[in-house]
């Protein structure tokens, strides 16, 4: 049954368009679906957040993790919400993060914020795979030779991925992710492709006044209060903004 489910998630990236995300232009496109043209908006004007759920079920409490995102078109003044499910409250957060790091122009390669066990190399593709978990062994028997690791550890990683089937779930991901690559590239609108095409440096859109303001006073605060959650300090400054006199 878990394979079942796991085949028609899979298959689903032949029809579905994923959303895309233009940092040179600063535009989102997002696809509806159902032969529709995508709408592409502002990132500025995209609203972000996450969602949990707990209801009780005959077998316990379930919980339930979304990150949201939403946008008016721009054409119609209609409201577009979209979903994705996820395992938990951090990694929901950690999700929209990444995406914003990336379209503000503070993350430039995978190594600055992935990189931290010398799991990837430059040669290697920008995703996890098969690579990684030769990587991974070759730096775990590196540690034993300079003694940083004793045997127990050697033998608790071994015995960890014979249990997780070596590296079987490597492969699947490389599969999985090849298929999702294939897939969009043939359900992906000629409009989209044209979009999603690099452009000129001069011609690179610019981050508003307002957000480059609320941006410096995050840092500020953060670096005054570097325990307290970001997302609170996000909070605080937006809605110190929104309540401000016009």
């Amino acid at each position: 049954m878990a394979l079942f489910i796991k085949c028609q998630y899979h298959f689903k990236f032949r029809n579905d368009v994923p959303t895309r995300f233009h940092r040179q232009r600063r535009e989102v496109a997002f696809s509806p679906g159902g032969g529709k043209p995508p709408i592409v908006v502002p990132w500025e004007s995209v609203a972000a957040w996450f969602t949990e759920a707990q209801g009780a079920i005959q077998y316990g409490v379930q919980r339930q993790y979304a990150l949201g995102l939403g946008f008016i078109d721009p054409e119609t003044g209609k409201q577009h919400f979209v979903e994705l499910q996820q395992p938990g409250r951090p990694l929901a957060m950690g999700l929209w993060e990444s995406v914003r790091a990336y379209m503000e122009y503070e993350v430039h390669t995978r190594e600055e914020i992935q990189d931290p066990n010398g799991l990837h190399r430059p040669e290697d593709p920008p995703y996890e795979g098969v690579h990684t978990f030769h990587h991974a062994r070759r730096r775990l028997h590196r540690r034993h030779r300079d003694g940083e690791i004793g045997l127990f550890k050697v033998s608790m990683w071994y015995l960890w991925h014979i249990i997780d089937l070596w590296t079987i779930p490597f492969h699947l991901a490389e599969w999985e992710i090849r298929a999702i690559q294939k897939a969009g590239r043939k359900t992906l609108p000629a409009s989209l492709e044209e979009w999603s095409q690099p452009i000129p440096k001069e011609e690179w859109a610019q981050p508003s006044e307002v957000l480059e303001r609320l941006s410096a006073e995050v840092r500020k605060r953060h670096a005054q209060q570097p325990n307290r959650p970001i997302t609170a300090i996000f909070a605080e400054v937006y809605a110190e903004e929104t309540t401000l006199p016009a």
